[in-house]
């Protein structure tokens, strides 16, 4: 499976993609940063990373997108610009058909260290081991963007599964029944 791993921001969007499958050896297939200047308007802005991920799509013709979900913080306006960043990079996928799934930054972390509270080091550390690269990817967006990919390729297949087996288990044993009162 090939996945984009997006790790949302208005200044830097992080992109990586991996391909890979749950128990076999993962492989870097590219990594990069969308950069926009932070004096632009929004608009403007949004448009560059509207432009940066369909260039990343086109390219590398991931089969799903792995994104960050937007979590609370204390700067609104760092969660405004995130939040619409992440937007962005759900639409152009769904532009395409392509399946989106969100994972919260512990999720990722524990996905890829074993711990839900892993610094931006160690995520970046494991990620290096894992594709067996020779330095972290730099700046921590990179990283952290494959490190998405990554946990969609170990978590999101199997929860995947999971759905469809729920999914033909409910076609089989037909409509719930309401208890007798």
């Amino acid at each position: 499976m090939r996945v984009l791993g997006v790790d949302p921001g208005l200044t830097r969007c992080g992109i990586g993609v991996v391909e890979g499958a749950a128990g076999r050896p993962l492989a870097l297939v590219g990594v990069g940063v969308v950069r926009t200047p932070a004096e632009a308007d929004i608009g403007t802005r949004l448009v560059q990373i509207e432009r940066g991920v369909e260039a990343w799509l086109d390219e590398h013709r991931p089969e799903a997108v792995a994104v960050e979900r937007v979590f609370s913080q204390h700067n609104v306006r760092t969660v405004m610009g995130t939040a619409q960043a992440s937007a962005v990079a759900v639409l152009c996928a769904a532009r395409r058909g392509l399946p989106v799934h969100l994972h919260t930054p512990s999720e990722v972390k524990a996905a890829v260290t074993g711990s839900g509270r892993a610094g931006k080091a160690q995520v970046g550390a494991m990620v290096t081991r894992l594709l067996r690269l020779d330095a972290p990817p730099k700046p921590a967006d990179a990283a952290d963007a494959l490190a998405l990919a990554i946990c969609h390729i170990w978590r999101g297949t199997a929860d995947s599964r999971l759905q469809r087996a729920v999914a033909a288990h409910r076609k089989t044993a037909g409509p719930a029944q309401e208890p007798a009162t």
